[in-house]
């Protein structure tokens, strides 16, 4: 249960909430041109694999807009957390390191008016939006209201459609992504270095989705099943 908040708190995340919800329904449509779209590609590290249990530990993300990557407009928040847990094993954030971190209703009031009706990218972004929506529900009493779009799913599509030529991937992992972009792994399983990885892997995928006539926000948002 998430504890009392004091008034001033309460109501600024009320606001919060109006203003967010306000941006809705989302100006970006599946006809959108991709070059028009504020996708916001974003990563969070928790404090474990299940999003109705775990809390979330760092927020980092970076707008892909234009063709291009726009470090001017990132965001990146650690949170308070009291104990210390098996995943620092992952991404090596201690108790000591969060223990100035932002509350969880603080947070969310500085990222989502950074997030706004942006169009969220990740890979394998499932986790990380459920639980930022479970956040935004707990605090705000709003789901998280953005598409989502995941980077795996759009590399399936793209090899499917033959973008990568003759080369099959062995594997769709960020790392193996990266790999085969030659774009170095720095700062890696760290929220802010995997939004930005992900975000370059990003920029790559959109330019081969250009090259098969993926040129709108539907064209490049559909979840891959098998045929």
């Amino acid at each position: 249960m998430t504890p009392p908040v004091n008034p001033a708190l309460r109501a600024a995340l009320d606001e919060t909430a109006r203003v967010y919800e306000a941006a809705f329904p989302s100006p970006f449509t599946p006809d959108t041109p991709l070059d028009e779209v504020r996708f916001v590609v974003l990563d969070t590290e928790t404090t474990g694999s299940d999003p109705r249990r775990d809390k979330i530990i760092t927020i980092g993300a970076v707008v892909v807009q234009a063709g291009g990557i726009h470090l001017e407009d990132s965001f990146e928040a650690m949170l308070h957390i009291p104990y210390n847990m098996s995943s620092v094993k992952v991404h090596g954030i201690t108790r000591d390191q969060a223990r100035d971190g932002l509350t969880e209703p603080e947070a969310l009031l500085e990222f989502l008016p950074y997030l706004s009706n942006g169009v969220i990218v990740g890979h394998h972004i499932g986790h990380d939006v459920q639980a930022l929506d479970l956040a935004c529900r707990r605090n705000l009493n709003v789901p998280l209201l953005n598409q989502a779009l995941d980077t795996m799913d759009l590399a399936l599509h793209l090899e499917s459609d033959g973008a990568f030529g003759d080369h099959k991937f062995q594997s769709f992992t960020l790392d193996a992504l990266c790999d085969h972009f030659s774009i170095p792994t720095h700062d890696r399983h760290t929220a802010g270095g995997d939004a930005l990885l992900t975000a370059y892997v990003f920029l790559r995928l959109l330019r081969r989705a250009k090259r098969v006539n993926r040129t709108t926000l539907g064209s490049i948002a559909e979840r891959f099943t098998e045929h």
